[in-house]
């Protein structure tokens, strides 16, 4: 899949997932053209909700080749307004330079985040930290896991997921990265900026 297909989807997963109900057209349309094979079916099927079912089925398409994305956009007849509104974003997405550019110098965006920037973020997070562990490529499972097993912490079960975004990114899981996805998620940067001092 095309890095700007991937980037978009994963941009607007959370929306997606609120919005679409694949279970009926969707699914069974992108089988039928061979995009998705009959495990991945099963094991979007198995979902235990629409929501659950759509997150997965956006965690699958990435890795599905060039014409999953083409043919997604196909599959949403029924969602003529949420293609629309892909469609648009995707001709706007090329504007990206516009941004304000980080004033962190190259050194401290291509380094991996300390447990203690981790941890100092993950205390400003508040209720945004799902949305950002999403958008950092965590499924909704490891989401959930680190709900289960900090109930009464937010800060310790978003740590818990930022710990285990840069274990298993590795040296991709750049303190760059972390702002791009923070800034997707609308969170502002200085919340990083702040946790880096």
């Amino acid at each position: 899949m095309d890095p700007a297909h991937r980037d978009l989807l994963r941009k607007h997963r959370l929306e997606l997932s609120d919005q679409l109900l694949v279970s009926d057209t969707i699914v069974p349309f992108l089988y039928q053209e061979d995009i998705l094979t009959d495990g991945q079916v099963e094991d979007i099927q198995a979902r235990g909700s629409e929501r659950l079912r759509t997150l997965r089925l956006l965690e699958l398409l990435p890795g599905r080749g060039p014409r999953a994305f083409p043919a997604f956009l196909r599959a949403l007849d029924d969602f003529s307004w949420v293609r629309e509104r892909l469609e648009l974003q995707l001709r706007k997405q090329p504007d990206a330079g516009s941004r304000d550019p980080s004033p962190l110098p190259d050194s401290v965006l291509q380094a991996v985040p300390s447990d203690r920037v981790l941890s100092r973020l993950a205390s400003r997070l508040g209720p945004d930290w799902e949305t950002v562990l999403l958008g950092l490529g965590l499924s909704a499972e490891d989401v959930f896991r680190c709900r289960a097993d900090h109930v009464l912490s937010v800060q310790q079960a978003a740590l818990q997921g930022l710990v285990l975004w840069r274990r298993s990114e590795g040296r991709k899981a750049t303190v760059e990265e972390l702002m791009k996805n923070l800034e997707e998620a609308g969170v502002h940067r200085s919340l990083l900026e702040e946790a880096l001092r």
